[in-house]
């Protein structure tokens, strides 16, 4: 059958204009009958007497206004040329084909007047002017009737003739796509494949314009392919008997076929990605509501076939982005992004299946290695997109996907995906060959740009991903040595991948075998020299943007320098090894190195003389007495680097290297037993007294097998600390004094808890063990997850009231990490050990109750509904019945659990609120400072979720501000002020604009009358933060920025 939607020929009238066939399309949709009734026949009738209404009026114009004959010419010829069936007993058919007449008409009209049209030459006087506008161009109104037009056909001529199952019903559309399926008369002439064909087929002819091409493919290419998968590739029951029975014929089906590849190649990817997905559809879905029906599942060639195609559009160029923007702008994050990119990139599931999509071969595919070398290129490109929303969401498709193909098949991703990811590293490692041609100084090895995105994308595949996968571990470790230069190179200077490095340093550590973990700390030591590390040519240099490039260093002439270059590096390296370690502690690494290095100190102690004697030189020869001399310098050498290391891990952990005595087995106690002569002649004869006392402490803790250590050893470690680093302790108390500036009710608690942090750094544990390192050798069984038994539980609640002051809180510590462990013994008995930390509160030791703190939040945080509103009752409570500091505690619970549950706070928004509220008005100055500076805090984490509480929290700030005698809660009042402007930033406008002016009179109140200088600084501050927010709301930034909208 020839092509039904051929053009018109050029014996049409050429002065037909496009606001006339716009006209007659605007009369065959102009509504008409009444369809405020409720009953669904008279709906029917409503739809049908409009459409035969606006096809008479169409004709009446036709037949009787000369203005119109033109159009009617037009039509009428392209009519004739057309070979499918114009009339119908259906009115429906016999309004769509109508209007299909109408869009061909529309469509040759506008190609003629572009044809004609000859734009005039650009005025040399006005270059600014833009140029004349193409006569084939429609207007905004024009483009709205197209539309609607375009819905009606597909509507009335495509979606009723659709099987059940292909493509999504109208009846779960709209309303009038219900009435229209059961207005539609299937029964009549034309058959229904035959109308669906013509509809099909004149569209995609009408398409061929751009301008009406896009308005058709924007909202309609689902229902034209899922229309053109039907009538090309849905198998036939039977064949007819004679060729004048078949419906379709095979040129006609194999024209559908080329037609519907045809536009997928045209579109934009991810809508036909998207599309295809839908038209595929899932599993079937179960009727849970009696009223509405259960969807039909899409049929199973449909849904082979779709897959094939989806397979095609992910092997195409840039498939892999196509198909990733098909699935989640899909979900709501598409180029506009906000908060709908924002949860698409949050939804883990959706990656999860776009990352098996990407990480299953399609059968199309020759080999999985042919798929991985055309596809693990364009995964590492979703690596590196600019844009932020975009990124987050395309870095964590591309992290998920290679996790899941190195899981699924790890030759392949070592090969395709590690391989060029860590390039840059093994292009300088020590065992790599560098070309003649590189080797001139200067020469640039890896530049700026390649290590920055190497190592930001081993951060997000190791790091982020998390995944301790055998071939991510085993191809990460030939480049640990690279990896720590370039850490302790970062460490000398400012640099963006410092703590890029050290992450994945910390990941790669904690996730090592324990023995392969120590190897790769000797290698960083200098302790192993057969570990690889950076090339002996090859050096680090800073870039010129801020980065690091690799280069080709100099040689140098000078013996003496290099000498010191070679000491001075490896100290520094030693000094940094100390500081990457002094975050391993948690884990058991720090501690079990330690003990390697003990051991090695112990063999440098007790080594023979009889191994450092030398045979006569007369029975030796020239050769062996150089490689004598110089084995002889390699072991001095490891010696003093082993001393070296010792005093560093002493000197920076000493404090925290032993509170996990656990760890250590007897075996290990009996190595360390060998330094005990060596300790002993420390502690009396070395003239420094702190390393005297630290040498005593270390000989009793070995001597006791850590049951027993003196009071003196924190003092001692305290003061090395200082010395190392002292803007330590400054740092620790300008922020107490800060905090105290503005929370008076909290400056003995801050000044308490920052000298517990400096003294007991080592006790606290703030996360819980990972199982890898909770299985390591050096690890008791009672520090692994759910081993934990009835009579240690008893244990450790009765040695939560022993009177000695270290056991009592190592007890309280250790409850806290198993309820954070979620421990199911300790879980059981949540109300004593409640009971335990609340009682602990009173301990007049900071080290005690902030114990007690920590616990108590971590066993709200898993219970909040039944610890949270008896906390806050305590907190309300009578000043007779609780002390002010036991209040204050409390109040420093109740913070750390509204910053645990996060957004979670809003549920439990009411009773903080209130209960805040009431402290403010309490007759002790510090509790109503107290609650004004926990009120901050919780409004600060609100934000919109304030809602109506705003007038409340306002009208009692301007009071306290204006009326309370007491300069400390003044301060705090207008604090809160501070923080709920500079927490709600740009949102302020919104959230506070009912009580924004009270506020901004309250400042300047303060600003002009208060006598107290610290609140007029606060206030003063606040008014800064508010002149910027009203600037950025009043003003918005220019940004200078062209967008580029990507066309169908």
């Amino acid at each position: 059958m020839a092509d039904p939607g051929q053009d018109p020929g050029h014996g049409a009238p050429e002065t037909c204009g496009l606001e006339q066939i716009l006209e007659a399309l605007k009369l065959l949709l102009s509504p008409g009958g009444s369809g405020s009734s409720s009953l669904q026949i008279t709906k029917h009738d409503v739809l049908l007497a409009t459409l035969k209404s606006n096809l008479s009026a169409l004709e009446g114009r036709f037949q009787k206004e000369p203005r119109w004959k033109k159009l009617r010419l037009l039509r009428d010829e392209i009519a004739s040329k057309a070979e499918w069936p114009q009339n119908s007993v259906d009115v429906t058919w016999s309004f769509t084909s109508q209007t299909l007449l109408l869009l061909l008409c529309l469509k040759g009209t506008m190609l003629r007047l572009a044809a004609d049209f000859i734009p005039g030459k650009p005025n040399a006087r006005t270059p600014e002017a833009a140029p004349a506008l193409s006569p084939d161009t429609l207007s905004i109104s024009q483009q709205k009737t197209v539309q609607s037009v375009l819905q009606f056909v597909v509507t009335l001529g495509v979606c009723p003739y659709l099987m059940p199952g292909v493509g999504v019903p109208l009846r779960y559309r709209t309303e009038f796509g219900a009435v229209v399926q059961d207005v539609v008369c299937l029964d009549a002439a034309p058959d229904a494949t035959r109308r669906l064909y013509t509809s099909c087929r004149v569209l995609l002819n009408v398409a061929q314009h751009a301008s009406l091409g896009s308005l058709i493919f924007c909202r309609h290419f689902g229902d034209i392919a899922a229309g053109l998968c039907q009538l090309g590739f849905c198998p036939t029951k039977r064949k007819p008997l004679k060729p004048e029975e078949e419906v379709l014929t095979e040129e006609e089906r194999v024209l559908s076929r080329k037609a519907l590849r045809d536009i997928l190649d045209q579109v934009y990817q991810p809508l036909a990605v998207r599309e295809l997905l839908i038209l595929q559809g899932g599993s079937p879905q179960s009727c849970t509501d009696a009223k509405t029906p259960a969807r039909c599942r899409a049929p199973a060639w449909l849904r082979r076939f779709c897959g094939q195609l989806l397979s095609e559009r992910l092997m195409r160029p840039s498939g892999v982005q196509a198909v990733v923007r098909g699935i989640l702008e899909g979900a709501g994050a598409g180029a506009a992004g906000g908060s709908d990119a924002e949860a698409a990139a949050a939804d883990w599931k959706k990656c999860d299946l776009i990352a098996k999509i990407l990480a299953s071969c399609p059968q199309q595919c020759l080999s999985p290695e042919d798929y991985y070398r055309d596809i693990c290129p364009q995964i590492l490109d979703l690596f590196h997109f600019q844009d932020k929303l975009t990124a987050r969401q395309f870095q964590r498709v591309a992290t998920t996907a290679f996790i899941t193909m190195s899981r699924e098949r790890p030759q392949l991703a070592a090969k395709y995906l590690l391989q060029p990811v860590l390039a840059p590293l093994h292009r300088c490692l020590s065992t790599a060959e560098i070309p003649e041609s590189d080797m001139v100084p200067g020469t640039i090895l890896v530049t700026e740009e390649e290590l920055s995105r190497c190592i930001e994308d081993i951060f997000k595949v190791y790091v982020v991903g998390n995944e301790p996968l055998a071939v991510l571990v085993d191809s990460l470790l030939p480049v640990l040595g690279v990896f720590f230069s370039l850490y302790c190179f970062t460490k000398q200077s400012v640099s963006h991948i410092r703590s890029l490095c050290q992450e994945i340093l910390l990941w790669i550590l904690g996730k090592l075998e324990r023995k392969k973990a120590i190897a790769s700390l000797k290698g960083f030591a200098g302790l192993d020299k057969s570990v690889p590390t950076l090339h002996s040519l090859c050096q680090f240099r800073a870039a010129t943007q801020g980065g690091i490039v690799i280069t080709i260093k100099e040689a140098v002439c000078d013996e003496d320098e290099a000498l010191y270059q070679k000491v001075s590096s490896e100290q520094c390296q030693v000094e940094h090894l100390g500081d990457l370690l002094s975050h391993c502690q948690e884990c058991g690494l720090a501690g079990d190195f330690f003990i390697f290095c003990l051991k090695e100190l112990t063999h440098v102690a007790v080594e023979s003389e009889a191994e450092l004697k030398m045979q006569p030189f007369s029975s030796r020869s020239l050769l062996e007495l150089e490689q004598h001399q110089t084995l002889l310098v390699e072991g001095q050498e490891q010696k003093l680097m082993v001393l070296q290391l010792v005093a560093v891990l002493c000197e920076r952990m000493s404090e925290q290297i032993f509170t996990n005595i656990a760890q250590l087995k007897s075996s290990d106690f009996a190595v360390l037993k060998q330094l005990l002569p060596l300790l002993e002649k420390v502690s009396n004869m070395y003239p420094d007294p702190v390393i005297q006392e630290l040498a005593a402490d270390l000989r009793i803790t070995i001597s006791t097998h850590g049951a027993f250590s003196t009071e003196a050893v924190s003092a001692a470690a305290q003061s090395a600390l200082n010395k190392k680093d002292p803007e330590r302790g400054r740092e620790e108390q300008q922020q107490t004094s800060h905090e105290g500036h503005t929370d008076a009710s909290h400056s003995h608690l801050e000044q308490q808890q920052s000298h517990e942090k400096s003294n007991h750094t080592g006790l606290e544990s703030s996360a819980p063990l990972s199982p890898q390192e909770g299985s390591e050798p050096s690890t008791t069984s009672s520090q692994k997850s759910g081993s934990v038994t009835t009579e240690e539980l008893q244990e450790v609640l009765l040695s939560a009231y022993d009177p000695q002051i270290p056991t009592r809180a190592a007890a309280l510590r250790t409850l806290s990490r198993w309820i954070e462990q979620r421990e199911a013994r300790a879980l059981e008995v949540q109300e004593k050990l409640l009971k335990v930390f609340l009682e602990n509160l009173e301990h007049e030791d900071a080290f005690v109750y902030l114990s007690a703190i920590q616990g108590a939040a971590l066993l709200t945080d898993v219970y909040p509904e039944k610890i949270l509103l008896g906390l806050l009752a305590q907190y309300d409570g009578n000043k007779d019945k609780q002390t002010t500091e036991t209040r204050m505690k409390v109040g420093e619970i109740l913070m750390r659990i509204v910053r645990a549950l996060g957004d979670m706070v809003s549920k439990y928004r009411e009773p903080l609120i209130h209960t805040f509220l009431r402290g403010t008005r309490d007759p002790d100055s510090a509790h109503r400072a107290s609650s004004l500076s926990n009120l901050g805090e919780l409004c600060q984490r609100l934000d919109f979720l304030l809602g109506s509480v705003v007038h409340e929290v306002t009208a009692c700030l301007i009071a306290v501000a204006k009326t309370d005698h007491e300069v400390q809660v003044r301060r705090a009042a207008i604090h809160v002020i501070v923080l709920l402007l500079r927490g709600l930033s740009q949102n302020a406008t919104e959230v506070l604009r009912d009580v924004l002016k009270d506020l901004y009179h309250l400042l300047k109140h303060v600003v002009r009358s208060e006598p107290d200088d610290v609140a007029k600084l606060h206030a003063q501050l606040a008014l800064e933060e508010l002149d910027e927010i009203m600037r950025n709301f009043l003003f918005p930034p220019q940004k200078l920025e062209k967008k580029i909208v990507v066309l169908p």
